[in-house]
This record gives C-alpha cells, structure tokens and sequence, in this order.
C-alpha cells in the first residue's frame, strides 16, 4: 500500500490564474529558509503569488514572498490563514510537523503528503520503507538495529557485535551531521546512546565508502515521473561540501542503478513533488563497488543547487510543476557543473575576526554563479549560501572550482 494518498488526477493551478473569488493564484510554503526563498523565486517566475509560513520575522523566503505568515507551524490560526490564502501548498524542509500538513490537506493539495514526511522525519521508519521495496528498488540500507530502550541495547550488545563499529544515529531531528556519534566498541556504545540521552536511535554498520551520491526525483499526481542524473556529493564533518554534476561523475552502470532506484523508491510512496535519495558507494570487491541507500528528503536538497544555472529546468521548477499539477518536463542538463557550498566560516579569518569575501575576485573568473540566501548574519557552520561553476568542458569547471576555492579557503578542495 502507498504510504500516502497523494495519488490520482488534479485539476491544474495555471499561472497568473484567479479562483472564483477572483483572487490570483498562490502557491504556499511550510518553512522560511533558503529552500523556501528558491521555491518562491521560481513560483513568482512562473507569475504565481506566493505564501510564506514561518515563524522567523528575516525568513529568507519571507522577505520575498507576497505574504508571510509569521507564526508556528502548529499555530491553527496561522495554518488556516495559509489554507484560505493558497491553491496548493508544499513543504522545504521535512521537520516541519506532519501533523500540520495533514491539516493543511484537508481543505488543499498538499505536495509531499503529511504520511511521506512522516516517514522522512523518522530513521526507523525510513529503513523500513527501504527495506520495504529493496525488491524493487534493487538496493538496500546499511545493516543496522533498532535502539530504543534499555533491553534493546542489551541486546545489541550481546548479540550484533558485526554492527561495530557503526554510527549511532538519533531517530528524529537529525541533519548535516547533527545527531550522530561514531562508535568502535560496545561501551564506546553504550555511552553514546546515554549521551543522547537515551531516546530512539539506530545504530548502522559503517561501510567502506568509495563515494557518496544523490539523485533527485520529480512525481507528478498522475504518476509521471522525470529525474536529473546522480551527483556525485563530497561531505566535510557531515554537511555537504562539493557536488560534481557533470557526466562521468561516476561510472555509468553505477549512475543508472542509483537513478533507477530513486524513481522506484518514490513510486513504492506515491509520491508527488520533489524527493531527493542519497546514496554510498561502497567497496564491496566489485570493479565499481555497489550502492547503498542511505536517507531521503521530501524536497529540493543542497546537492541540487547547480540545477539553477546547468540545466534548463530547476529542481525548484519541478516542484512548482509537480505541486501545481502542471506538466513535468523531462530536464536537460546543458553545462558541467560544480556546486560549492559556503558556509558562515567564509565570513571570518584565521583569527576569527569579521570579514567580506573576497566577491570581486571570485565574481571575475568565467562560469561563477553566486547565490547568497538573505540571511542577516554569518555564523560557523550557518549555510549562507553556496557557488556553482559552469563551463564547456569538466576540465575548465574543475579548474575555475579549485581557484573559488582557494579564494575563499572552502574545505573540499582536494576532492574537487
């Protein structure tokens, strides 16, 4: 059974429409940050009005949009202002509660349904339904074990030694690194589950990686289905660093699997609108080693940044189409690419002091698109914005990304 009811035919919200109240028509977003604000430029692009909700007064995507309804995700006031403002709504980050979208589905399309962010917000859950349509999909998860109370630690601990050494991985709230604690041994076990304070967690296998990779898919309401080719993503300290986006960023076989298992994943959900798959590779003794599947996101993703400016139709374009019920064009991909993450460190020197980056450099090298998200203030490890390189050729796109990286002093820079 499909984990949602996002399913079936939709009546097409057209651009620059009016309802019968004669109000133009809009398109809402749960979440203000920087996914948000892409979403609403493509939106507007396209002759939308959009909505905003979020609870931040300097939201990025607030501070763009036609309307922002500046209040919690729960707020029932603030859900039913969003409702009667818009014609179909969507979501740019999965904590927002799947409560609320289940709320919000009840008087208006909702594009990830509350059941698909459900099982995004939750690790157990998600392994499930990858082990749920391994058969399909072809690839599997990490070995890993449940923790959720004292007797089940016990029992990995006497029973699941072959997990170690593993990553202990909090069920709920975990993103960019937050939430995990690598473990070798079983004490070394059990104080980490204590030092998160003992909630639910699982505790996966760590797997030789020989990469990481991602693929992001675009579902229709009627079932259509378009995706871009895999990236091939480098993470420094568990936040995504660098994005190759060109093609032999991997080998082709391995490409396909990863694409293949991605479209599989979102039809075993039913899935309508963006949904982003990551994957390892990992060296399983084969000429190419083999995939892994590790976690998805119900939206847009970092890794897909570089769609903005390589490729003829942006991850942001697709979920407005998808939402909206509108046509879902294949997208074609017209330059090689390189996404570079910036992150609050560029914004401050070796001794920590305040600085501006050094824009007039970067900005003067061939093929630089910046994007900085409208956030008010740097901080470590904030993401403010990122960078991608386009060009004629790989060659010419890896050596412009190496000098964007110099410049700024980007981590990664031996992966580029």
């Amino acid at each position: 059974m499909n984990a949602t009811s996002n399913t079936g035919a939709m009546t097409p919200i057209f651009p620059g429409s009016k309802d019968a109240a004669g109000c133009k028509a809009t398109l809402g977003v749960m979440g203000g940050g920087q996914l948000g604000r892409m979403f609403v430029h493509a939106a507007q692009r396209l002759g939308y009005f959009t909505a905003v909700l979020d609870p931040d007064a300097q939201s990025p995507a607030g501070l763009v949009s036609h309307h922002h309804i500046q209040t919690d995700y729960n707020d029932p006031a603030g859900l039913a202002q969003l409702a009667d403002l818009c014609q179909a709504i969507t979501t740019e980050f999965e904590n927002v509660p799947a409560q609320a979208l289940q709320t919000l589905a009840q008087t208006r399309p909702v594009a990830p349904g509350a059941a698909v962010v459900g099982i995004a917000q939750d690790r157990i859950e998600e392994k499930d339904h990858f082990a749920a349509c391994a058969d399909i999909s072809g690839v599997t998860c990490a070995p890993y074990a449940v923790i959720e109370t004292p007797a089940q630690l016990q029992a990995v601990l006497e029973e699941r030694a072959d997990l170690l050494p593993g990553i202990l991985k909090t069920a709920r709230m975990g993103y960019d690194g937050k939430g995990q604690v690598r473990v070798r041994t079983a004490s070394e076990l059990a104080a980490a589950w204590a030092e998160l304070g003992g909630v639910a967690c699982v505790l996966e296998k760590m797997l030789p990686l020989t990469a990481e990779c991602s693929v992001l898919v675009a579902r229709g309401w009627g079932g259509q289905v378009v995706s871009f080719a895999p990236q091939r993503n480098v993470h420094v300290e568990g936040i995504l660093a660098v994005t190759h986006a060109y093609e032999g960023n991997m080998p082709l076989a391995l490409a396909t699997s990863a694409r293949d298992a991605a479209i599989a994943i979102a039809q075993h959900l039913g899935y309508v609108g963006v949904l982003c798959v990551e994957f390892f590779v990992v060296d399983n003794g084969s000429a190419h080693g083999g995939l892994v599947v590790n976690e998805m996101a119900p939206r847009p993703h970092n890794s897909g940044h570089y769609t903005l400016d390589a490729c003829d139709a942006s991850q942001f374009d697709l979920q407005v189409h998808a939402m909206a019920g509108l046509p879902l064009p294949q997208p074609r991909q017209h330059s090689p690419a390189i996404m570079l993450n910036l992150l609050g460190d560029v914004w401050f020197d070796a001794s920590g002091q305040q600085r501006e980056p050094d824009w007039h450099s970067v900005l003067s090298l061939p093929g630089t698109h910046l994007h900085l998200y409208g956030k008010l203030d740097a901080r470590v490890g904030r993401k403010m914005g990122h960078l991608t390189i386009t060009g004629p050729d790989v060659a010419s796109v890896k050596t412009v990304a190496r000098r964007v990286a110099e410049l700024l002093g980007l981590p990664g820079l031996d992966a580029i």
